[in-house]
């Protein structure tokens, strides 16, 4: 999934659920892509980290979260 892909689902997601925080709306994009893409997540966020092991989800969640606020930039 590219970055932009993740950008749009996780816009989606919050359209669907606009009274959540950014890390709530993260976590349910996380649910929604399923395992492999979960494992994909968590394994870019320990490699960033440089970490060989950590818990899947919270892993995955930081991932999403990462992206999202990267792609969005600065706040004015």
């Amino acid at each position: 999934m590219t970055d932009d892909e993740l950008i749009v689902e996780f816009a989606l997601t919050r359209l669907d659920n606009p009274g959540l925080d950014l890390e709530e709306v993260a976590a349910l994009v996380v649910r929604r892509v399923g395992p492999e893409r979960m494992l994909e997540f968590a394994g870019l966020t320990l490699a960033h980290r440089d970490e060989l092991r950590g818990a899947v989800f919270p892993a995955a969640v930081e991932h999403v979260l990462r992206v999202v606020l990267t792609l969005r930039g600065p706040r004015d």
